[in-house]
């Protein structure tokens, strides 16, 4: 498994830098990007998600979907506890970005094509619980925390997301039994499959606005990295890995919360005030790293898990 992961972070490592090609080359400008972003977010990420579902009841997958939403819940409370005791707040430092950061992860972007790669649309079925859960907390904790205002009527925006109504309506269908026609399932199909690339070269174009020089000599984005991509993964796989639980959904959650740093940190930084560029480098150096830690973090986790079984 951790050759699979291996392969396809190394596949989306070069469509990364084909994305910083067209930045570079000015054939994708930052306003383009910009709303190249909000298509892969808002359409095809939904779409990959609600195809997912389109496939026949059965009862493992209905008790592997509530398993895998147990397992996020229980994840996020191990997440955010680390990431409160491994980052200090002091005085003069980006706590709430760092934070953030150590927290969040790409689970949309990077994880769905992760899960395709691995488990097919069952993966994805399994990653959509995660996603749910990434919605809720980062609209009430996430805001909270970058923002400082307890402001929870942003919650209500998350049941308006393309992605929320996504997992409704696939569920529906799901549990329904209903499944497309093949015409608009075909269609859909063919949206599902530009997911990956669109995703990797959208993030390559905004690391190609970093500056890189001067991110590679702050000693403290090294560390951030180090808590979200191996010492956080690692103490989630040691809570995970003992648990008598179906392996897709064990990994998809710990692939989920291994994945670099979400770009929302970015978006919310400059929403409310904060280190904007501070939360780019560290998305920056996230993404990159990522291609050698979750391999790492897989192989860790496979290794664990036989020692409980």
């Amino acid at each position: 498994m951790d050759k699979i992961i291996m392969n396809q972070t190394l596949i989306m490592l070069i469509l990364i830098f084909a994305g910083i090609i067209c930045a570079k080359t000015k054939i994708i400008s930052k306003e383009t990007n910009k709303d190249l972003s909000r298509f892969v977010l808002q359409v095809v990420n939904p779409v990959t998600i609600f195809m997912s579902y389109q496939k026949d009841y059965e009862t493992r997958l209905v008790k592997n979907l509530i398993t895998a939403f147990l397992l996020s819940v229980l994840a996020f409370g191990v997440i955010i506890a680390c990431a409160y005791i491994l980052v200090r707040n002091k005085k003069d430092r980006d706590t709430e970005v760092e934070r953030f950061a150590s927290i969040y992860s790409n689970c949309g972007f990077m994880g769905i094509p992760l899960m395709n790669a691995l488990f097919g649309s069952e993966g994805v079925f399994y990653l959509t619980a995660y996603i749910t859960v990434f919605n809720l907390v980062v609209w009430t904790h996430g805001v909270i925390m970058i923002s400082g205002e307890k402001n929870f009527k942003s919650v209500i925006k998350v049941f308006y997301s393309p992605t929320i109504i996504a997992i409704i309506l696939g569920l529906i269908t799901f549990f329904c039994r209903i499944r497309l026609p093949e015409i608009p399932s075909s269609a859909l199909t063919f949206i599902e499959h530009i997911n990956t690339p669109m995703a990797m070269i959208v993030s390559g174009v905004t690391i190609s606005s970093s500056d890189i020089p001067n991110m590679l000599k702050n000693y403290r984005i090294y560390y951030i990295s180090a808590v979200k991509l191996l010492i956080i993964p690692i103490v989630l796989s040691f809570v995970l890995s003992p648990m008598s639980v179906d392996e897709k959904v064990r990994m998809t959650v710990m692939v989920a919360g291994s994945a670099p740093p979400a770009s929302m940190g970015t978006l919310f930084c400059l929403k409310y005030g904060k280190n904007s560029l501070y939360a780019s480098e560290i998305f920056t150096a996230g993404t990159l790293l990522s291609a050698v830690t979750l391999p790492l973090v897989v192989k860790f986790t496979e290794s664990l898990t036989n020692l409980f079984t």
